[in-house]
């Protein structure tokens, strides 16, 4: 029954997401052609104009996977769509692993298809050059490669969209308990809950920071930080919002299998 949830929501979110995709490499394929003519001025023009696009689409997919999340999520497990979910024969605990595994599997799918726009769009090895100059100086200085530099932050933007993704949740979960108002509950909870989640990494900060001097001169000075407080502070943080992320999950699936109120 897991899979059949799964592929019921995969083929829901597909329908709708990859028409951002298909325009995404639509435009990357023109820009890409545009700007293959050196000497034009009107194709330099018209790359300037699918190159917006691309962009546009590039930050619509990212944007629109966790709009239609929250929707989906809200749609089949609190409005019309979730009177039939519910009286499958199957625990919460199912519907909602369903949810978060589509949900992965589907920002998964972006970040791929995001990756092969850029790679449409603006592969070059000029282009790589540049990438590597720009990226080289605080390569050096961390003593981290470059490749390893783009792969920790597009992991950093995985996982702070996880996390957008799982305060909406909650909030949705939370708002829902409401008998009116429930949207705009759902959405003043969801944001309460990130804004908590990015205090509480704060908090861990400056209580390691109790026991690590480095740290707490972070807070207490404007001294440059040396290279290995960056590690640490880098590497603490990132354990921190993992824990945070699984805490979360918890919560939610705490909350939702004590029962949701539909609409």
């Amino acid at each position: 029954m897991l899979k059949k949830l799964i592929k019921y929501d995969l083929i829901s979110m597909l329908k709708f997401i990859s028409i951002f995709y298909i325009l995404g490499i639509v435009f990357a394929v023109l820009t890409r052609i545009f700007f293959s003519f050196e000497n034009s001025f009107m194709a330099g023009i018209f790359g300037q104009i699918t190159t917006g696009a691309t962009i546009s689409m590039l930050v619509s997919i990212l944007i629109n996977n966790l709009m239609r999340f929250w929707v989906r999520f809200k749609n089949t497990l609190n409005d019309d769509e979730s009177y039939l979910i519910h009286t499958l024969p199957i625990d919460k605990k199912t519907i909602y692993l369903s949810k978060i595994i589509t949900s992965l599997l589907i920002m998964l799918i972006s970040f791929i298809i995001c990756s092969l726009i850029i790679f449409i769009a603006y592969y070059s090895k000029e282009n790589i050059e540049l990438l590597k100059n720009i990226l080289l100086p605080f390569s050096e200085l961390i003593n981290i490669d470059v490749i390893k530099i783009v792969i920790i932050i597009i992991f950093i933007l995985f996982l702070e969209l996880y996390s957008l993704l799982l305060c909406g949740y909650l909030g949705i979960i939370i708002g829902h308990k409401f008998n009116h108002h429930k949207v705009a509950y759902s959405m003043l909870f969801g944001f309460l809950i990130y804004m908590a989640s990015q205090v509480i990494v704060l908090i861990a900060l400056f209580t390691a920071g109790i026991f690590n001097e480095n740290i707490m001169n972070l807070f207490v000075t404007a001294d440059p930080v040396s290279i290995d407080t960056i590690k640490l502070i880098f590497s603490f943080s990132l354990v921190v919002y993992i824990i945070i992320l699984f805490v979360n999950h918890f919560i939610n699936k705490k909350l939702f299998k004590e029962g949701v109120n539909l609409d």
